[in-house]
């Protein structure tokens, strides 16, 4: 049995680990002035590209999950000298316009990879024309999805005519394709 004052101790201990599992702080300074939130893409990185350390993009204000990620929600911030980014971080322009939050940023916290998704080209509900294509054959018909899906995502559908669920692929145009099965 843990005595009382053991006890304490640990949930101490476990309050401060939960504390910082809820986000990395990026140890930066501002990599300009307070401008850098209302520049574009390719201004940001031309000013990386001139800049002498590592230059990245954080929130500066708190993201909400399913919110799309714009640049003016951002802000740009040069790290301390020594300090490098941690790895599956996304930092730059390219790796976060448009992308949606897949759970709450803080500001001044990295952005892990695995936050962020793709915005979803088909909702769940939607109708859509599925397409099956073997050589010159193609078979299309109408359908509605069971799941949302973005690009290259692998979801279920239900043939209207004739209600049987298959899976397909999200096709750019948000079309759905299917494989022989």
């Amino acid at each position: 049995m843990i005595a009382p004052a053991h006890r304490s101790l640990f949930r101490r201990a476990a309050l401060a680990l939960a504390l910082v599992a809820g986000g990395v702080p990026a140890f930066a300074q501002d990599a300009g002035d307070n401008q850098a939130g209302n520049q574009s893409a390719n201004q940001l990185a031309a000013q990386n590209a001139r800049q002498s350390g590592e230059v990245v993009l954080i929130p500066n204000r708190i993201i909400y999950p399913g919110e799309t990620i714009e640049l003016a929600a951002l802000k740009q911030v040069t790290l301390i000298p020594g300090k490098h980014k941690p790895d599956a971080v996304a930092t730059l322009a390219q790796e976060l316009q448009g992308k949606v939050a897949k759970r709450t940023l803080l500001p001044g916290r990295y952005i892990p990879t695995a936050a962020i998704r793709d915005a979803w080209l088909v909702e769940q509900g939607a109708a859509v024309q599925i397409y099956f294509t073997a050589g010159a054959l193609t078979i299309s018909a109408s359908g509605v999805t069971l799941q949302p899906g973005a690009a290259g995502d692998l979801v279920k559908v239900r043939n209207v005519d004739s209600g049987k669920i298959i899976s397909g692929t999200v096709m750019g145009d948000g079309t759905i394709m299917v494989g022989a099965s």
